[in-house]
C-alpha cells in the first residue's frame, strides 16, 4: 500500500491521545472524513487544525475506527514495511527472552506496531489470531514475512495455525474460524517451561493453548514453595502447581471447576513425574467450606482466576469478586503463610488490585507483608501511553 491515502480529522481528545503514544482512534472521535473510504483501507489522520498526526487501519464496523499504523509520514506500507516490523519483533524476543525464545509470545499487538495481532510459539508451530481487518485483509502477506524472518533466523517452522474462534472479530466484523493457515500438524504439541514439560493443545485450548505470560511468575512461585503446603486455585494446566511441585513443596493441591482442564493437568504433572493432588471444584465455594472447617491445611495459596473483568462497567462487580475470593485465602492461612495472587484485567488496575488486597486483609485481619510485585513476561511487552498492554499484575506476600 502507498500514498496516496483517504483521511479523517480527529478531536482534540483523539490527538491528545495519539501524541502521547495512544494508537486508537475511536468512533466518536471522527469529525470528518474524505470521501471514498473502504473498511480495511489505510488512512491519513489529522488534528482538526489540519497537523499530520499518523496513518492507520480504518474500520467502520469497529468501536476502534482507526488502528495507527505508523506515525512516520515517510513509511510506505508494503511488504518492506511489515517485514521491518515482524523483524522487530522477533529480534526483541531473542534478545530478551533467550533460550526461551523457543516457547514466547512473537507478536503482541500495538505493543509491536501490529495492531490487532497476536503470535505465540510453541516450538515449531506458530499460533496466531487477528483481530484487526485491515490485517485480515493482508494476512497471507504477514505470514509469509513472518516465516522468512524465522527462516532468516536459522528457526525451524512447521506449521502456522490461526486460532480465530474469538468474540471480538465480530466486533470487527470478521468472522470466527480456526484452521492451519500453512504447513500441518497434529494439534498437540509439546514445550519446556522453567525445565518443565507441558503438552499444549493448540486447537482447543483456551486462548492460543497456554498461557504464556505468567512464565517467570511461576518460577517465582517455586522459589517459595519450598517445605510448602500449597493449594493452587484455578490451576487450568497446572502450570502454577507444577511449579510449586519441582520446587520441592511438600504437598500440592490443584483445584479448577473445568474437568478437561484438570485432565490436561494430571496429564502434564505425570508427564514430569510430580505427585499433585486434583479436585474439582467451584474455588468460591471451596473456600468458603475450607474457612467454615477453619482449616489449617495449606500454608501457601495461589489465586490466578480468569479475568473477572473485561470492560470498565463491571469494574465494581469484579472488585468484590477478588476481595472475596483474596480475603478467605487470607484467613485460610497460619500467620506466616504466603499468598500469591493476581489478576489479568487490564480494567482492574493496579491501582485498584493494590486497594482491593488492602480491604481484603483488613477483612482478614492480617498484614501483608510484600516479597515480590511483579508483571507479564517481557515477551508481553507494556507499551507506555498504552495501559491494554500493562494488564497482569502479580503479588507474592506472606500474612503476618
Amino acid at each position: 500500500m502507498s500514498r496516496p491515502f483517504s483521511f479523517v480529522r480527529v478531536t482534540e481528545k483523539a490527538e491528545k491521545a495519539l501524541k502521547n503514544g495512544h494508537p486508537w482512534v475511536y468512533c466518536d472521535e471522527i469529525v470528518a472524513s474524505g470521501d471514498g473510504i473502504c473498511d480495511g483501507d489505510i488512512v491519513d489522520v489529522f488534528s482538526k487544525k489540519g497537523s499530520w498526526l499518523g496513518a492507520g487501519f480504518f474500520n467502520s464496523a469497529s468501536k476502534i475506527q482507526v488502528r495507527v499504523l505508523s506515525r512516520n509520514s515517510n513509511d510506505r506500507f508494503d511488504t518492506a514495511f511489515f517485514r521491518r516490523r515482524l523483524s522487530w519483533a522477533v529480534d526483541y524476543r531473542r534478545q530478551v527472552m533467550g533460550p526461551d525464545f523457543q516457547c514466547c509470545r512473537l507478536v503482541f499487538g500495538e505493543a509491536d506496531g501490529l495492531p490487532g495481532l497476536t503470535v505465540d510459539r510453541f516450538g515449531d508451530i506458530l499460533v496466531a489470531q487477528i483481530a484487526c481487518l485491515g490485517l485480515e485483509r493482508i494476512k497471507s502477506v504477514i505470514y509469509a514475512e513472518l516465516l522468512a524472518v524465522m527462516r532468516g533466523a536459522g528457526e525451524r517452522i512447521a506449521a502456522v495455525y490461526e486460532r480465530n474462534d474469538i468474540a471480538v472479530r465480530e466486533k470487527e466484523g470478521l468472522e470466527q474460524g480456526k484452521g492451519f493457515v500453512w504447513g500441518e500438524g497434529s494439534g498437540t504439541t509439546q514445550i519446556r517451561e522453567n525445565g518443565l514439560v507441558f503438552n499444549v493443545d493448540y486447537i482447543n485450548g483456551q486462548k492460543t493453548g497456554f498461557f504464556l505470560d505468567q512464565k517467570y511468575n511461576r518460577a517465582s512461585v517455586a522459589r517459595i514453595a519450598r517445605g510448602r503446603r500449597v493449594l493452587d486455585c484455578f490451576t487450568h494446566t497446572g502450570a502454577f502447581a507444577m511449579n510449586a511441585a519441582a520446587g520441592g513443596a511438600e504437598s500440592v493441591t490443584a483445584v479448577d471447576i473445568s474437568e478437561e482442564a484438570l485432565k490436561r493437568a494430571a496429564e502434564n504433572a505425570a508427564e514430569n513425574g510430580l505427585d499433585i493432588g486434583f479436585r474439582q471444584a467451584n474455588v468460591f465455594e471451596m473456600l468458603t467450606e475450607l474457612a467454615a472447617k477453619k482449616s489449617r491445611e495449606f500454608d501457601f495459596i495461589i489465586l490466578d482466576p480468569p479475568a473477572f473483568t473485561k470492560s470498565s462497567s463491571t469494574v465494581s462487580a469484579a472488585i468484590g469478586g477478588y476481595r472475596e475470593i483474596n480475603q478467605k485465602a487470607m484467613k485460610l492461612l497460619p500467620r506466616g503463610g504466603y499468598l500469591a495472587t493476581c489478576s489479568c484485567s487490564h480494567f482492574m488496575t493496579d491501582e485498584l488490585f493494590r486497594k482491593m488486597l488492602s480491604a481484603a486483609a483488613a477483612d482478614a485481619g492480617v498484614s501483608l507483608r510484600q516479597i515480590e510485585a511483579r508483571q507479564q513476561a517481557p515477551d508481553h511487552p507494556i507499551l507506555w501511553g498504552v495501559p491494554e498492554t500493562d494488564y497482569l499484575k502479580f503479588y507474592i506476600f506472606q500474612t503476618v
